[in-house]
């Protein structure tokens, strides 16, 4: 048995559902306001962000843009985000759910690990039922947003036993590679490039992560 690590947005969930919408209106409210000029964001362009904390992600993205409009631009992504999943707008990868119980039924211990703020990861946790699966949750917001791979480093005592990590970005690799562990890098997600040329395994449907895990296992 073993403790998966598993991100969330591009790995269990179709983020872009409700993450671009919500950019592009956020991009939209600023040109209005005259922060930013007007342009029309591809999906390439707009899946990029996914992965990054909010504020890793404003502040490169719109690095000059006083730290006032950023919180502003940030606080209405995420309204808009979320408006979207109260309405129905989200969705898990398919099979998310079925991959989730075969895991937790053959004994492993799921942790949630993700970029994410508090408020996000419980409207998702009680819209899809995440705690029907998942064992632990932990985002970045209450670690004052520091990088997964040192979050890691403060909840792991707490657990026993092997550890592997799975997700679809860099993020989540990285944090494999700094802590010796194993990893499964989600090729279906929103990575780019070489980002999982690290992982130990790639898979490219979600429901290859069951056959992963036991091949990383023996």
């Amino acid at each position: 048995m073993a403790n998966l690590i598993f991100d969330y947005d591009g790995t269990l969930h179709r983020t872009m559902l409700t993450y671009a919408p919500a950019f592009r209106a956020t991009c939209k409210m600023l040109a209005e306001k005259g922060y930013l000029p007007e342009k029309e964001y591809t999906d390439d362009e707009i899946s990029y962000w996914l992965g990054f904390n909010s504020t890793d992600m404003w502040n490169t993205f719109l690095p000059d843009l006083p730290d006032g409009i950023k919180k502003m631009a940030r606080i209405f992504l995420g309204k808009e985000m979320g408006s979207r999943v109260d309405s129905g707008e989200a969705a898990l990868f398919p099979h998310t759910e079925e991959v989730l119980a075969e895991l937790k039924a053959k004994g492993h211990t799921l942790i949630f690990l993700s970029n994410c703020r508090v408020r996000y990861m419980e409207r998702h946790t009680k819209i899809f039922g995440l705690d029907r699966y998942f064992d632990y949750f932990y985002c970045c917001e209450e670690y004052d947003f520091i990088p997964k791979y040192q979050i890691f480093r403060l909840f792991s005592l707490q657990h026993k036993g092997d550890f592997i990590v799975i997700g679809d970005r860099f993020h989540d690799i990285e944090t494999a590679e700094k802590n010796g562990l194993k990893s499964i890098g989600c090729g279906y997600g929103y990575g780019r490039g070489n980002e999982l040329s690290a992982a130990d395994i790639i898979v490219e449907d979600i429901t290859e992560i069951p056959a992963a895990v036991e091949k990383l296992l023996l």
